[in-house]
């Protein structure tokens, strides 16, 4: 079985976000820090779509987990 990897402009992608660098880093200071006891998904600035599309691919371990978890920790981080 072959793994997928994926970036985190492809995640954008897939989410209907522009992907592009610049606009990643945008959408990261905007929306961070997400406080600690707010899941990724329950986050109020996903359409219920996305908020779906991220708590399917977690819970499934899915090949989109890895870079899931990667903005996960970047929106949960002050830096």
């Amino acid at each position: 079985m072959d793994t997928l990897i994926h970036s985190l402009n492809n995640l954008f992608a897939q989410l209907g976000l522009p992907s592009d660098q610049n606009a990643i880093e945008n959408f990261i200071k905007t929306h961070s820090p997400l406080a600690r006891n707010i899941l990724l998904p329950d986050a109020s600035f996903w359409t219920p779509v996305q908020a779906s599309f991220l708590r399917e691919e977690i819970l499934n371990d899915a090949d989109w987990a890895e870079v899931i978890d990667q903005l996960n920790e970047k929106l949960h981080s002050i830096d």
